[in-house]
């Protein structure tokens, strides 16, 4: 396996170099396959691995992401990332400390969001928002290596869609030592380029999202830097878990011939494999 230093000056090049797709496994396997695609670095999905526990989304608990961290850190050879939720804390000190417990775990790259959690407020004031991006990164600035620190603003997947607030947040996010930006939910072209427009960091967009998804080709030409997919591969997944357990219910098996081959399946596990 190449060091974790390596991988980070890997993952931090992948930034300057053009728009980029992150996607995002849910375990080992998932990891190895789409290293095996040739996909050049992961990120965690905190929806999707949370419910592969059993759980909803947010209910994982820092401990067990960093176990998860750990196993996906060793799986295959590309740089991880990975979806820390609100840094598992209110106040900037957590944040902190999230950020070195996940370096020593094994990622070059981490996001922190401005989601409360708490259903009455559910978005950090914007002060408070930003010294717990800067907290997080003086911690990564400690490291002995490039840690990529993504600051979220959560606003249009809690409601709240406000354009100029969400830039306003990522706009002191930036300031506050942000290495990439992500707004997860917008989805026009519109927003997303003055988004990019207003930045001067890499900017992140979930794909897939709106009426009319835009390619990555299409989000390259707006200034997009990073396209994740969030919890959308581990949901496509599980659709078909549902639809073929339903088909199976009914009393039939019709999903069968659509399948991939398991000795391809073992022969892509082998090639993605650290």
């Amino acid at each position: 396996m190449i060091s974790q230093a390596e991988k980070a000056a890997v993952f931090a090049g992948l930034h300057k170099q053009g728009c980029f797709v992150i996607p995002n496994p849910w375990d080992r396997g998932s990891a190895r396959l789409l290293a095996a695609l040739g996909f050049h670095a992961l990120t965690t999905t905190s929806a999707g691995y949370a419910r592969s526990l059993g759980v909803a989304d947010y209910n994982a608990g820092r401990d067990h992401v960093l176990a998860h961290i750990r196993d996906l850190a060793t799986a295959t050879d590309l740089p991880l990332a990975a979806d820390l939720e609100n840094g598992f804390g209110h106040d900037p000190e957590t944040c902190a400390g999230t950020i070195r417990l996940s370096a020593e775990a094994g990622l070059v790259g981490g996001s922190i969001e401005d989601a409360s959690g708490d259903d009455m407020k559910p978005i950090y004031d914007i002060a408070h928002a930003a010294d717990r991006i800067r907290a997080a990164a003086e911690a990564a600035k400690t490291l002995d290596f490039p840690f990529m620190l993504v600051a979220r603003c959560e606003n249009y997947l809690h409601g709240r869609r406000d354009l100029n607030d969400t830039i306003a947040r990522l706009q002191a996010y930036q300031d506050a030592g942000a290495d990439v930006l992500y707004a997860p939910g917008i989805s026009t072209a519109e927003d997303i380029g003055a988004v990019c427009r207003a930045v001067d960091r890499p900017v992140n967009v979930l794909g897939g999202l709106g009426p009319h998804p835009l390619s990555v080709a299409e989000l390259a030409a707006l200034g997009v830097r990073r396209v994740s997919l969030g919890s959308l591969l581990h949901s496509q997944a599980m659709t078909a878990f549902v639809r073929a357990a339903e088909q199976v219910k009914a009393g039939g098996f019709g999903f069968v011939p659509g399948l991939i081959p398991g000795s391809e399946i073992d022969q892509l596990l082998e090639a993605g494999e650290a």
